[in-house]
């Protein structure tokens, strides 16, 4: 669950890619609908198959509100971190965006998690964070062989980068208070939870981006009818996928902790690195220090995610 959860982390934005001319800020509403719809049908079918206490209805009745606060909370600091690491690429670039925020944001997300439930080696899984930030490192420089010379880097792109990265690493520790705390949520009730604190959000965060955009003109409502079916349809999608993995990432947490779950579905960016290379021809005509550095790339995840397997499986030997 934990690999499949990196898989569409990593592959959610392609059907972005997808779409012709449509707008982040329009898109957004598509894929939030879609990820607390995907995480109500999995939590009406994955999460009831058990009727006892910890199906999704009981184990959401029972709980403590106080984990509910906690879930929806998290689902509105990751929105506005989502929406700001997509506005950071588009200032300054994926080889600057990604590394920024997706570092920071392992490096956050990780630790405060495991203050919190201190599950697995602390010693190995540390291993296993700095083997994943070498990789985003090695990500970015992957990328930057392909950026134009002399591009400028804003200190505002900079600064958007960083906030992204603190938020999304922030989200985690509700999580980890909503599934851990007395009378606690099921994963599959922290998910239904999380995705509609994450839809909700938008009304707030994603309508002030549509007024004042980080990145080009603002954008009306209406402008979301103007889209056509295949736009509206991709961007449901693209919140199925990312639902999906954050479904799964949520119930593997609920067996290894959310440190271990969360580090290893942050190697999205390995993935994503693979759609960009073969479904997208990111890198046609790249210089050979562009794949020296892919390839660094993917050796220090596969290092990283055996690390932080081994953190878990040494704390159970």
């Amino acid at each position: 669950m934990m690999i499949v959860s990196a898989v569409c982390w990593g592959s959610w934005a392609n059907t972005f890619k997808g779409t012709k001319n449509y707008r982040f800020e329009l898109f957004y509403w598509d894929y939030a609908i879609g990820i607390f719809v995907i995480s109500v049908i999995l939590a009406f079918t994955m999460g009831s198959l058990n009727t006892g206490a910890s199906s999704f209805l009981k184990n959401a009745l029972a709980a403590d509100p106080a984990n509910i606060v906690s879930a929806l909370a998290g689902g509105v600091i990751f929105n506005v971190a989502n929406l700001l690491l997509v506005a950071g690429i588009d200032m300054a670039g994926l080889s600057i965006a990604f590394p920024v925020a997706i570092g920071i944001a392992l490096v956050v997300g990780v630790v405060l998690s495991y203050m919190l439930q201190p599950t697995g080696s602390a010693v190995i899984l540390a291993l296993g964070v700095l083997l994943a930030v070498a990789a985003v490192i090695m990500d970015g420089k992957a990328y930057s062989a392909l950026a134009s010379a002399g591009r400028a880097v804003s200190r505002k792109s900079i600064v958007v980068c960083i906030i992204s990265g603190i938020l999304m690493g922030l989200f985690a520790p509700f999580v980890t208070h909503a599934l851990t705390s007395r009378a606690p949520l099921g994963p599959y009730s922290v998910a239904v939870f999380f995705t509609l604190g994450s839809f909700l959000c938008c009304f707030v965060a994603n309508v002030y981006f549509m007024k004042h955009p980080l990145v080009g003109e603002p954008v009306m409502f209406r402008d979301f009818f103007k889209a056509g079916l295949r736009d509206h349809l991709l961007g449901i999608l693209g919140g199925c996928i990312w639902g999906i993995g954050t479904v799964f990432n949520f119930v593997a947490a609920s067996c290894t902790g959310v440190a271990i779950s969360y580090a290893i579905g942050q190697s999205a960016p390995m993935v994503a690195a693979l759609w960009g290379i073969f479904a997208w021809k990111e890198f046609a005509g790249a210089a050979k220090k562009a794949y020296v550095f892919l390839s660094l790339m993917f050796l220090f995840y596969i290092l990283a995610i055996s690390a932080v397997a081994m953190a878990y499986t040494t704390s159970h030997s």
